[in-house]
């Protein structure tokens, strides 16, 4: 399954997108990774999408990633009388631990964790961001507030707490078992939130191992004040701009957006951008202009995929969204301003022997014009590297494990290919070769390039750069399918 752009497509599946039909659907249209969001339904639904996506896959004989969600947690006030009440501007509230409901003078907070961070002047966001308090008097178990910006305030709203890092764990009770059983399913990437810090995905590393990547979903402040140690850390990030945008004024989420691309870029990290990108084709069959735009930015930024939530989980035109999605990135990436702007964002390599060799990869693909990269990995690592140099040409990762494949299905410009381990150089060109003429994107007679590692399937290790014409007679051996 061939894709003529190199930017990826990330589609939620949900009760508008949970048949094999639809699937079967969105794949045709362009979606190249699916999203199980574990804040909704439960382990049967998720189990039953994923077994359809595998029957999907087998079906079209490509790598197609997964990548559970995690929700996090969600810090919400208690129960209101009458299920809602109405602060106005200026009068005192109070927040504290008692579970009683809440009244126009007070709610429940069932987090002393926020009691324990907190200092006077910090600013509580109530309801994504609808209402503002602001803190005069705290205590271990309570919080004396005046309202800034009122309105009605009804049961369980979430509670945001910006600029303040919070002693929470990013993983719950909820998300361990969660974990647990997208880990037994087979995901293939794990959606970390509510990461604030380097040690959040330390703690999920301990029990994810090398079963998943893992994506830091960067949506609270305190996340960029360590951003590039997160994205060391991390396998990927995910620009999670629906928290960004509630506890940061909106001017400051693009600028933002932009610097995670660019320090994900630099680190050879996959980025995605999400929320909110067709959000008015939940409901309507076109985007708006705006919308379209904002696709487009992200896809000259250099992003790796971009990601659809409601719009192909519970909107009416999943279909047509991922479709419209694809259009606007081919549509970016034939214009020749794209490939400026990836030329002007790119940051040099650094000294070492893997980033050397994928930089004389983007040397010799300017010069030489390959019809493909080939880059031979079992860990993924040599894909990725070469993906960093963001080459025009595709890049063909062969690998023998199915799940490396899977995962690389997200990634900028790669098309992943299940492949049997090789064991010399000689059989390695032959494979390399065979593989372009299979996947369509090269013809006898064109010149690929091949970067791989010595020795085969030690991880990291990528020293090998190699320039080959494609037999002009074919039949090399074949590629398998999924």
């Amino acid at each position: 399954m061939k894709r003529d752009r190199r930017s990826r497509i990330l589609a939620t599946l949900g009760p508008a997108s949970s048949t094999v039909e639809r699937i079967r659907e969105l794949c045709a249209a362009g979606a190249d990774v699916f999203r199980l969001n574990f804040s909704h339904g439960s382990h049967a639904d998720h189990a039953e999408r994923l077994k359809l996506i595998r029957q999907v896959e087998a079906e079209r004989g490509h790598p197609i990633g997964v990548l559970m969600d995690l929700q996090g947690p969600k810090l919400r006030v208690g129960r209101m009388a009458g299920g809602k009440v109405l602060l106005e501007a200026g009068q005192p509230f109070r927040l504290d631990l008692d579970p009683a409901e809440g009244d126009a003078s007070r709610a429940g907070l069932p987090h002393p964790e926020i009691f324990a961070a907190l200092e006077a002047g910090t600013e509580l966001l109530l309801d994504d961001g609808k209402l503002r308090l602001r803190v005069d008097r705290f205590g271990p178990d309570f919080a004396e507030t005046t309202v800034l910006v009122g309105g009605a305030l009804s049961d369980r709203k979430g509670v945001n707490v910006p600029g303040v890092l919070l002693p929470i764990s990013p993983l719950t009770a909820k998300d361990r078992a969660d974990l647990a059983f997208g880990l037994e399913l087979g995901v293939d990437w794990v959606a970390l939130s509510f990461v604030q810090r380097p040690e959040d995905i330390r703690e999920a590393r301990e029990l994810i191992g090398d079963r998943a990547w893992i994506m830091a979903k960067l949506e609270k402040p305190a996340a960029i004040d360590h951003l590039d140690a997160i994205v060391a850390l991390a396998d990927g990030v995910m620009v999670a701009r629906g928290d960004l945008g509630v506890e940061l004024p909106p001017q400051q989420v693009p600028v933002l957006q932009r610097r995670i691309v660019r320090a994900a870029r630099k680190a050879g990290r996959p980025v995605v951008v999400a929320t909110q990108m067709l959000e008015s084709m939940i409901s309507a069959p076109v985007p708006t202009r705006a919308e379209a735009s904002d696709v487009a930015t992200a896809v000259y930024e250099g992003a790796d995929a971009v990601m659809l939530s409601a719009e192909s989980a519970s909107g009416l035109y999943p279909v047509e969204a991922v479709s419209i999605m694809d259009h606007i990135i081919g549509e970016v990436e034939r214009d020749p301003a794209w490939r400026t702007e990836l030329e002007a964002s790119h940051t040099p390599a650094e000294a070492n022997t893997p980033d050397a060799i994928c930089c004389a990869l983007r040397r010799v693909a300017e010069l030489l014009e390959p019809a493909a990269t080939v880059a031979f990995t079992s860990s993924g690592f040599s894909a990725l590297r070469a993906s960093r140099e963001r080459p025009l040409a595709p890049i063909l990762a062969l690998t023998p494990r199915l799940a490396t494949a899977r995962r690389l299905a997200l990634v900028w410009g790669v098309l992943p290919v299940p492949f049997d381990e090789v064991h010399d150089v000689a059989e390695m060109i032959e494979h390399a070769t065979a593989a372009t003429l299979k996947a369509g994107v090269a013809q006898p007679g064109d010149t690929v390039v091949v970067v791989a590692g010595l020795p085969f399937g030690q991880q990291g290790s990528t020293n090998l750069l190699h320039v080959a014409r494609v037999p002009g007679v074919p039949g090399v051996p074949g590629v398998p399918g999924v």
